[in-house]
């Protein structure tokens, strides 16, 4: 039986191993800040780290954990 479609992409987040990568409007969802400061980010270095598949940028779902995870840390840290 095929497991329905995630429609959240913060479940994306919570699994293992990803079934898919996110896209910029994932991470937008995920962090609730507009596509335009996905990109700002992404041009500054200072949101979670992207890669392109070709034309298109995608974003390990991993790689968004522990960007989350060093916000945590360095909130507690200060």
């Amino acid at each position: 039986m095929a497991q329905p479609a995630v429609l959240d992409p913060r479940a994306t987040l919570r699994g293992g191993l990803p079934d898919r990568y996110l896209t910029p409007d994932d991470i937008a969802r995920i962090f609730e800040v507009s596509l335009e400061t996905v990109y700002q980010w992404r041009k500054k270095r200072t949101g979670p780290p992207g890669f392109r598949i070709g034309k298109h940028l995608r974003y390990d779902p991993a790689d968004v954990r522990a960007y989350v995870s060093t916000l945590k840390n360095s909130a507690t840290a200060a």
